[in-house]
Order: C-alpha cells, then sequence, then structure tokens
C-alpha cells in the first residue's frame, strides 16, 4: 500500500507546524494532465474564534487536524495526527457540523512546485480551487496558466466556510 496522500504523512513526526498557502480559482483543464488523483471526505466538528478542528478521511487514512487562524491569511498553525478510519467516521457521523466536503485533491507538479487542485462535489460542485504551500511567505512561484483569481484570504472559500454556507447556495461570485 502507498504511502496517504497526506500532509501528516509528508511531514517527519506529530505536533505543530507552520503553514504557509496561497489558494486560487482554476480556470480550464489545462492542469489535468498528469496529475495523480484521489478522494477525500471532511467534516468539522468544532470551531470558534480562528481555531478549527477537521477531521479528513482519504482513499488510505485518516487524520484529525487543528488548525489555527493567524493575522496574516496565508499562514496558519497546524496540529495534525493520523486516526483510525472507523473513528474518524464515526466522528464525522455524530459530530460534524453542517455539511460534509466532499471533493477529489489533484496533485499537480507545474515549475518544480506542487499544486493540490481540489474538485469539489456535491453541495461544492462547480467550485475547482488550486492551493500551493510556500516555505516563507515572500516565497516567488511560477503561476501555471490555468491559475486563476487568487482568493487567499477570502473566508468564503475555506472548506470550514463552504461546510456552513456550500457553493451552490451562493447567488452570484
Amino acid at each position: 500500500m502507498s504511502q496517504p496522500h497526506d500532509k501528516a504523512v509528508r511531514e517527519s513526526g506529530a505536533g505543530p507546524r507552520q503553514e504557509i498557502e496561497r489558494k486560487f480559482r482554476v480556470r480550464g483543464e489545462g492542469w489535468r494532465a498528469g496529475a495523480k488523483a484521489y478522494p477525500i471526505t471532511q467534516g468539522y466538528i468544532a470551531q470558534r474564534d480562528g481555531l478549527e478542528v477537521r477531521l479528513r478521511e482519504t482513499d488510505q487514512a485518516a487524520f484529525l487536524t487543528l488548525k489555527g487562524r493567524q493575522a496574516d491569511a496565508r499562514i496558519r498553525i497546524e496540529y495534525e495526527y493520523q486516526v483510525p478510519r472507523e473513528d474518524a467516521r464515526l466522528l464525522l457521523q455524530h459530530f460534524a457540523q453542517g455539511s460534509l466536503i466532499e471533493k477529489t485533491r489533484h496533485e499537480v507538479e507545474f515549475a518544480g512546485n506542487l499544486w493540490e487542485v481540489d474538485v469539489f462535489e456535491g453541495e461544492n460542485a462547480g467550485l475547482v480551487v488550486a492551493e500551493i504551500e510556500l516555505s516563507s511567505v515572500d516565497q516567488l512561484f511560477e503561476h501555471p496558466p490555468w491559475l486563476g483569481e487568487e482568493i487567499t484570504g477570502d473566508k468564503r472559500f475555506s472548506n470550514v466556510a463552504l461546510a456552513q454556507n456550500p457553493y451552490s447556495r451562493w447567488r452570484s461570485v
């Protein structure tokens, strides 16, 4: 069995880490060539004052993640732990707030960087978002031709907001 496709496995050890990412809308289908895809189901079991507690299940593993917001929308503190998949399913079933987020994540290499392109399903169908994780806030990176407007910091596009107010319910974007 290959490694689960989540950040917790790519990082060495559990514990806190700083997550620096930028998020964009996606135009067209040019990103699909060579992408590696896997399904994700996730839900939020708690949220308050900039803290999110998320459960995520992929096709290979499940993770409990705590994320804390910082003043800069590009930076968050993150703790992530692998949990038994059956526990994750039960916790999502009994404690998830709002809708579950269903999406297919596509890992796309471009100009030496890994992009995660999420194609949302269910109540968020029609939304396609790309994220890139950076090692510093001022790190430069080449923008792929399929990248649309930047939505970093637009809270409507956060997964926790999409669980409460799915994309299908928006009047216009």
